[in-house]
Parts: structure tokens; C-alpha cells; sequence
């Protein structure tokens, strides 16, 4: 369980790394730019504790699917970015796969 706990953790930071990366403007904006690295370097640092528990290729569907999604809802709810019928259908499937893989899938934890 705590392995997922530091896979969320890192899914938050790295969304939160992504949405400040427009920010940034392409890294001309010290304080977004330092939020990015920092909140990017704990995504990694907190999905390398996860992986001690996960396997690598699950943690890695899982963080970059839920990140999909979350930064989906970030770029509509914040930038007012527009998310047409095929978006919402491929992000839709994404959140059918993440959940596919956590309960279906035997892979989810080392043997």
C-alpha cells in the first residue's frame, strides 16, 4: 500500500511540475521554472521509491495514464483549453485502463 501511496505522490507532483511548464514560458521565468524542476525531480525521486514495490512498467502506465488525465482537467479547467468528443473518449479509455490494470492485473506487484 505504501508503494501506491508514494505513486500518487509522484503523479501530484509531476502534474503539478507539468502545469507550471507553461509557465514557465519555454523556462525565461525563474520562479515557475523553479517550481517545475523541484515538483519534476520529486515526481521521480517519489515514483523510484514506488517502483521498490511495483513493477516498473505498471507504476509507469499508471503515473503517465493518471497524469494524462489529471493535466487534461488542469489545461480545461485552468488555461481553458478545449477537450472535444475524441479527447474526452481517449482519456475516458485511458481511466478504463489504469483501472483495468489495478484490478485485473496480477502484474501489480513483484513476485
Amino acid at each position: 500500500m505504501k508503494y501506491y501511496l508514494f505513486l500518487a505522490a509522484a503523479i501530484i507532483c509531476e502534474a503539478i511540475g507539468t502545469s507550471f511548464l507553461k509557465k514557465t514560458e519555454q523556462f525565461t521565468k525563474p520562479i515557475p521554472t523553479a517550481i517545475f524542476v523541484i515538483a519534476m525531480v520529486s515526481s521521480f525521486f517519489l515514483l523510484s521509491n514506488a517502483l521498490k514495490g511495483i513493477p516498473i512498467g505498471i507504476s509507469y502506465a499508471i503515473w503517465s495514464g493518471v497524469g494524462i488525465v489529471v493535466i487534461s482537467l488542469v489545461g480545461y479547467f485552468i488555461y481553458n483549453e478545449n477537450l472535444d468528443l475524441p479527447a474526452i473518449i481517449g482519456i475516458v479509455c485511458i481511466i478504463i485502463g489504469v483501472i483495468i490494470i489495478n484490478v485485473f492485473s496480477s502484474s501489480t506487484t513483484h513476485s
